[in-house]
């Protein structure tokens, strides 16, 4: 009898299909043999984040740095800039000749004022999740204008598919453990300054990031200890539900062996 038992979706049906086509709009849009042959599962680690410098401006651009490495957008120029403090006439989006992701392109020279603004709260840097999921998610911003079409659902959704496009990126767990921040506890713990806004709820960044392992064949148990507890057995539970949808992936991996042949 328990053998019939079936576990309760993480998502609903339209949640889980809009996550599938937003990974195919990305796979279509920025590069799948980028995607395949480059991009890694970052970890909020000293293994990925290593170093330290001595003033918060310095920490915030090592970091930055560091997201834009793994990104495969090192090349891009860009300028953080405290976000208390915002520039005028900042530039809406990137203007670049050459490829739009890769490791080891040669960086862009451009004058201060074609180069991107990366925005960032110095509050965030006691919390480095949240700022390096803020900073994956504004590169995505920019990156998210350079696709030949909207994202699935069309501009209203585009806070969502930019920040699906950070976890196609590699960033999904930074993403998944800054979706939701406890607020609870005393006052002097929760500092509101220091979170990020996110658009994907817990569950679908959680989702968004086992779609992207099973994709890449990255095993559970190794994303599982980077998680927060409460998101550990949703990840399990999606992931294995995610494997058992063979036409999705098919689809997925069809487009994407496609895009590496062409």
């Amino acid at each position: 009898m328990l053998g019939f038992i079936k576990s309760k979706p993480i998502l609903d049906q339209d949640a889980t299909h809009w996550l599938f086509d937003a990974f195919a709009w990305s796979l279509r849009n920025f590069d799948a043999q980028i995607f395949y042959r480059e991009t890694i599962l970052v970890t909020p680690t000293n293994q990925h984040f290593p170093g330290r410098e001595s003033s918060a401006q310095g920490m915030a651009n090592l970091i930055f740095q560091q997201v834009a490495t793994y990104a495969g957008l090192q090349h891009w120029p860009c300028r953080l800039v405290d976000a208390n403090h915002p520039v005028a006439d900042a530039p809406a989006r990137l203007m670049l000749d050459g490829p739009l992701r890769g490791a080891k392109l040669p960086a862009a020279t451009v004058d201060d004022t074609r180069k991107l603004l990366i925005p960032y709260n110095v509050n965030q840097l006691a919390k480095p999740e949240a700022i390096i999921a803020q900073f994956a998610h504004i590169l995505a911003h920019y990156l998210g204008q350079m696709a030949d079409e909207l994202p699935p659902g069309g501009e209203q959704f585009w806070p969502q598919a930019t920040e699906l496009l950070a976890v196609f990126m590699g960033f999904g767990i930074m993403i998944a453990n800054t979706a939701y921040t406890f607020r609870g506890g005393c006052g002097s713990c929760y500092n509101p300054l220091s979170e990020r806004s996110a658009y994907l709820s817990q569950d679908e960044a959680t989702y968004a990031l086992a779609i992207f392992c099973v994709l890449k064949d990255i095993a559970a148990n190794e994303v599982v200890p980077h998680l927060k507890k409460y998101l550990r057995p949703v990840f399990k539970t999606a992931y294995k539900e995610i494997k058992q949808r063979s036409d999705e992936l098919q689809k997925l991996k069809s487009l994407s062996l496609d895009n590496v042949a062409g």
